[in-house]
């Protein structure tokens, strides 16, 4: 049994006669937006993953300023 993609549902609701062209592997006439298009999610999601980890060096960043703050206060309660 094949698998159905959601882009392939999507392609189906918008126009059920080109996706009958692409399941016949007919090229679609506007190439250069759809190129456009898969550019623009790869550069997206480079960006979502570089916020992913810059939200980890935050956390990372912030456990150690509580680290070093938990140490400043016992030093400070010991002496």
């Amino acid at each position: 049994m094949r698998t159905i993609r959601a882009s392939e549902i999507s392609s189906f609701l918008f126009c059920a006669r080109a996706w009958w062209y692409q399941r016949q592997g007919m090229p679609s006439e506007n190439q250069a937006l759809m190129e456009a298009g898969s550019r623009h999610h790869q550069a997206h999601g480079g960006h979502v993953a570089a916020a992913g980890l810059l939200q980890k060096a935050g956390w990372v960043l912030l456990g150690g300023a509580l680290l070093l703050l938990a140490a400043g206060v016992v030093m400070a309660l010991l002496s």
